[in-house]
């Protein structure tokens, strides 16, 4: 059993950032890549080379990933630890009304209802049982960065490694959806992540430094 729980939680660090609901659109290069903020947004209608691949992702780390998801996976974590599931429902109502995640909401809610079934057998959970039934109710969208913050707290992951890991698996699978078409190498895909990732800390301490969590 205990093996069993180890698997499932290493598979909630892991699967989230490889199925982040962008990296299928930027996979394929196909349609218009939209990052929206409230008054700008960054369009990106083909990534053509390295440098394209970097702006790209320098604009998801500033706009997306930093301000709106590891908030999001903070808050979702501190309300499940809590059992605060009303907060957490208003939480994904919140998410809902955020401009930056309009252009992939129905990726998001597909890929974070996909991981939350596979929450479902742990019926002594009561947070995540209350949280399931929002979602079947419709109450509630099972935002994936909620999920992934309610799985952390469910398997008492600690904050930390759940925040550096889901940046980093995102920023890589990134990475690794558009290497095949520009023909990157191990080596620079590797320098390109360690460059993206290398203000990381910035983003992440703040979120554990605001007295929120023990």
């Amino acid at each position: 059993m205990l093996h069993k729980t180890q698997k499932v939680a290493v598979e909630a660090l892991e699967l989230l950032g490889d199925l982040h609901p962008l990296v299928e659109q930027l996979g394929s290069l196909d349609g218009l890549v939209t990052l929206a903020g409230a008054s700008n947004s960054v369009q990106v209608q083909q990534i053509t080379n390295v440098p394209e691949l970097r702006g790209f992702l320098h604009n998801y780390h500033t706009r997306i990933l930093w301000p709106v998801e590891l908030p999001a996976i903070q808050r979702a974590f501190i309300h499940a630890s809590r059992g605060e599931v009303r907060e957490l429902v208003a939480l994904d109502e919140q998410l809902g009304q955020e401009p930056m995640l309009k252009n992939f909401a129905a990726a998001s809610k597909r890929v974070g209802q996909g991981q939350l079934q596979k929450l479902r057998p742990l019926k002594d959970i009561r947070t995540v049982q209350r949280y399931l039934a929002a979602v079947d109710k419709g109450q509630a969208q099972g935002w994936h960065t909620l999920v992934y913050g309610l799985t952390l707290a469910v398997y008492s992951l600690p904050l930390r490694q759940g925040l550096f890991g889901y940046a980093q698996q995102t920023t890589r699978g990134f990475i690794h959806a558009a290497a095949p078409s520009l023909k990157l190498s191990d080596a620079d895909a590797r320098s390109l992540f360690e460059e993206l990732c290398h203000d990381l800390p910035g983003a992440v301490e703040p979120l554990l430094a605001q007295g929120l969590v023990a």
